[in-house]
């Protein structure tokens, strides 16, 4: 039954809805990280004019506006994203120490450990740990800007000098960004204060824009054949109004983890534990895969078993390299992502000997990461818009965590969690469901 339950779980997780919209000029975008950009480049958003209809040419280039030139921007908060979505503990659920009185090795916490933090006990020499964990994150919101309703507007070139110029092109976009990801990891025993852990994520991302277009005659009111859209159905038809819609689905290997972690303190049932993360820039950036830069995470991790509760508190400072998604991917310009430092507060507690609650405040601070900022645009009639802007700030986001860990076999655990935001900053989830299966020996 419980087999059933869990398979049951995991079809649901995996089950995605695309988006789909009806009488919309759609795009084929041939890498994810390109959808932002081509929506609104010569082959997505395109305002004709009379003057250039002969050659056949557009009037689109001459609209500009800080959602396409900081298109790079939505990027980087994906890709930063991807670096620092929690990524469950290899740490095994099952540690031990060696027993010098009866030659054997004992367990040496009642309880089962986190989920998403990490703790500062050690598997035990010689003794290995591997599973598998799944999560879904859909993204909601980005500042607290609603992603089915970010606006934009586009001026037109020199639009100072009036006239015409004055017409701007107002958007509302609706964009539709989620991450599901099946991590595998193995842990290995190097000593009995020293552990070596690998952490392979398989990720799908999906990634679509709908952008409704309406161009703002501020200036051509009485001549409605400059600056128009022309229904791509029809080219003798035009008018003031158009749907834009791109999407695309990516899949594979992300970023691989590798882990050394040892106990450098114990004293009595408190324990401190160093050690380093570094990421393999194994992913496919260009399809929102990977982050597309290396990255190290040097970490502390302190905790205190209790009887049956074990709080615990971890700190990290992520580093991390240079990437196209920072820079310009469509000419291989690279940047360094922003770096990030992580902190984490929480307890498991033993409820029974079979079953362990695990409770988590997750932050971290982003530094010097691009913002949206929510803005009018104030046009020339003095016409109000709602519009965005984008500037580098340093941020904190927080998050909650909330799940069990069961034993249901021998050294089987099945684990279940949420993760929840507590805070508007940067790209944000809705609730993160969390199932996996870890085997101890």
């Amino acid at each position: 039954m419980r087999k059933r339950m869990l398979l049951l779980l995991l079809l649901v997780l995996l089950n995605s809805h695309a988006s789909d919209a009806q009488n919309t000029q759609t795009q084929i975008i041939p890498k994810l990280a390109l959808l932002f950009r081509d929506i609104y480049g010569p082959n997505g958003l395109i305002v004709n004019s009379e003057d250039v209809l002969p050659d056949g040419s557009t009037h689109s280039a001459h609209f500009n506006s800080e959602f396409q030139s900081s298109f790079t921007q939505f990027n980087v908060a994906i890709a930063s994203q991807l670096t620092t979505l929690p990524i469950p503990s290899p740490a095994s659920g099952f540690t031990y120490t060696f027993d010098t009185s009866t030659g054997t090795f004992r367990r040496s916490t009642q309880s089962f450990g986190p989920i998403l933090a990490e703790r500062a006990e050690t598997i035990g020499r010689g003794k290995f740990s591997f599973g598998f964990n799944f999560q879904q994150f859909v993204f909601g919101s980005i500042e607290g800007v609603d992603l089915s309703r970010v606006p934009a507007v586009f001026r037109h070139d020199d639009f100072q000098l009036g006239g015409g110029r004055s017409d701007v092109v107002t958007t509302t976009n609706t964009i539709d960004a989620s991450v599901a990801q099946f991590t595998a990891f193995l842990t290995y025993g190097i000593t009995n204060r020293l552990d070596f852990s690998v952490a392979v994520p398989v990720v799908r991302t999906h990634l679509s824009l709908l952008s409704d277009a309406v161009i703002q005659r501020i200036g051509t009111a009485q001549n409605p054949k400059i600056h128009f859209f022309r229904d791509p159905s029809d080219p003798t038809k035009f008018g003031n109004e158009r749907q834009y819609f791109a999407e695309g689905t990516a899949a594979g290997v992300g970023d691989v983890i590798f882990r050394l972690k040892g106990t450098a303190l114990r004293r009595g049932s408190l324990a401190l534990a160093l050690g380093t993360d570094v990421r393999a820039p194994s992913g496919d950036e260009k399809n929102l895969l990977g982050s597309g830069a290396a990255g190290v995470k040097p970490f502390a991790a302190l905790s205190l078993v209790v009887k049956r509760i074990a709080p615990h508190l971890n700190a990290a400072y992520q580093r991390n390299g240079k990437s196209e998604l920072a820079g310009d991917i469509k000419v291989g310009t690279k940047v360094h992502l922003p770096d990030q430092v992580f902190y984490v507060a929480g307890a498991d507690v033993g409820i029974r000997d079979r079953l362990t609650l695990a409770v988590d405040f997750l932050g971290q601070t982003v530094l010097r990461s691009p913002r949206i900022i929510p803005i009018t645009f104030v046009a020339a009639n003095d016409a109000r818009f709602p519009d965005i802007l984008f500037h580098k700030e340093s941020f904190n986001d927080f998050s909650g965590s909330a799940g069990v860990k069961m034993n249901i076999g021998k050294n089987l655990l099945a684990n279940f969690n949420l993760l929840f935001r507590l805070n508007d900053a940067g790209l944000r989830y809705r609730l993160a469901p969390l199932i996996g299966l870890e085997y101890g020996f």
